[in-house]
């Protein structure tokens, strides 16, 4: 009997030993570290492409507006030359902004390419780059414009492409 009551004290001493070992959870309470490096690494790119983005805008912006007073200044001195008023200093100074304005048109479309392929070339940004993809076309006319002598409807067409610009920006906020 006293055997018996041994084997039962230990039986009622060790099933609670058991039950807790039994419910303990076995599975890790850790996050995975690849998913929150992933997102970590997503959420900067998308920082990084809107800092770019922004970038643009501002430098795009500052031209369109230095780019008015010069085309106007263009025009004026266009009509002169075309009536024979215009002296030699005159035509040489107007067709060296005329080259100018060309030359930074072409280093806005080139800047608006390299945009372009940034973004389709980085997963976290191809949705946004589905949006932006064009604008460089936008700058690609404004240069076409230009090279006609056309610099107002050049900065218009810019104008344009500074909207198309913000509202991928916004898309990205």
């Amino acid at each position: 009997m006293k055997k018996s009551m041994i084997i039962g004290l230990l039986c009622v001493a060790l099933l609670p030993a058991t039950t807790i070992s039994q419910t303990k959870k076995r599975g890790s309470t850790k996050r995975p570290r690849s998913t929150t490096s992933s997102a970590q690494k997503s959420a900067e790119a998308v920082r990084e492409g809107a800092t770019e983005l922004a970038n643009q805008i501002k430098n795009l912006t500052k031209f369109i507006y230095l780019l008015g007073g010069v085309a106007k200044g263009l025009e004026q001195a266009d009509v002169a030359i075309r009536r024979r008023e215009a002296s030699p200093a005159i035509i040489e100074s107007t067709e060296e902004s005329k080259a100018k304005v060309r030359s930074t048109i072409r280093d806005v479309r080139a800047g608006l390419d390299k945009l372009e392929t940034d973004f389709r070339a980085n997963p976290a940004l191809i949705p946004y780059y589905y949006k932006l993809a064009g604008v460089a076309d936008g700058a690609a006319k404004a240069e076409q414009l230009a090279a006609a002598n056309q610099f107002d409807q050049s900065g218009r067409t810019l104008l344009g492409v500074v909207n198309r610009l913000t509202d991928v920006l916004l898309d990205m906020k």
